[in-house]
């Protein structure tokens, strides 16, 4: 099968079948990034580690890809800005580049999850309480705008992180969206637009 027929094909896929492969592909994400971090790094080696990391960035984009197409109906700006944040801070993040003490990869991802929690709050298919999680996992990422602040908060600064994207990949995976509600949204998320 070509790749544009396979395109199609998914483009054409059900929401819930969107949000259930951006839940497995998530927590292919975050299972590697714990993995890359406790295990990996300063054991395995190099190798190794930038193995973890490009698994962890190839795989983010996607669900970044993903999480676009679902979370469009609910605000198309607010969602690319969300897409921009995150495809700026993925490489950043990946190459650990911290500028004047500041984990510049880790605040971009910040703001992808304060907006991409923002815009499960404001959707009508998924719960809000996921996305009330999801700005705080954003509130937890702020604190590496310092690393001194970030270090010395360490491991609490990373509980709201990791709670609020654990939840938000669950949540997709056994849930998923609900399709009836997401296709009332974009359709009048479209119905806007060319009015």
């Amino acid at each position: 099968m070509s790749t544009p027929v396979i395109m199609k094909r998914f483009a054409e896929a059900s929401p819930r079948f969107k949000a259930r492969m951006a839940g497995v592909l998530f927590l292919l994400v975050l299972l590697t990034a714990v993995f890359n971090e406790f295990i990996v790094h300063g054991r395995l080696g190099s190798a190794a580690n930038l193995a973890g990391d490009l698994i962890e960035v190839s795989g983010m984009i996607v669900v970044t890809l993903l999480f676009y197409l679902i979370f469009r109906p609910v605000n198309r700006s607010l969602a690319l800005l969300a897409v921009a944040f995150n495809l700026v801070g993925l490489p950043l993040e990946a190459l650990q580049w911290q500028p004047l003490g500041v984990g510049i990869g880790m605040v971009f991802h910040a703001f992808y999850c304060l907006l991409i929690g923002y815009l499960i709050f404001r959707s009508t298919f998924l719960s809000r309480i996921v996305g009330a999680l999801m700005v705080c996992a954003g509130f937890g990422w702020l604190t590496f705008l310092s690393m001194p602040l970030a270090n010395y908060l360490s491991p609490y600064n990373l509980i709201p992180g990791m709670l609020g994207e654990v939840s938000v990949c669950l949540w997709l995976l056994v849930m998923g969206v609900n399709d009836q509600r997401w296709k009332e949204q974009a359709g009048a998320a479209g119905a806007s637009i060319r009015a």
